[in-house]
């Protein structure tokens, strides 16, 4: 599966895989700090989806049809 094909949860499974084996401790150095390095990438991957989701939900659809902040009003 490329980049472009990933999704949250297949890079979330991906990270919880890595964790399993980093936590196992029978892996060679090198491939740990490989594996570290994957880590590392999959979850700049999801954060920056979290962030985009985050976006999106910080946005609603105003009675014209356009994209706005999302405002909470206190008291309401």
């Amino acid at each position: 599966m490329n980049e472009k094909e990933k999704t949250f949860e297949n890079a979330l499974e991906d990270l919880e895989g890595i964790v399993k084996d980093l936590e196992n401790g029978s892996i060679a150095l090198e491939e740990a700090m490989n594996k570290y390095t994957l880590a590392m990438n999959l979850i700049k991957f999801c954060q920056e989806k979290l962030d985009n989701a985050t976006n999106q939900v910080n946005k609603i659809l105003s009675e014209n049809k356009e994209l706005k902040d999302f405002e909470v009003k206190e008291g309401e």
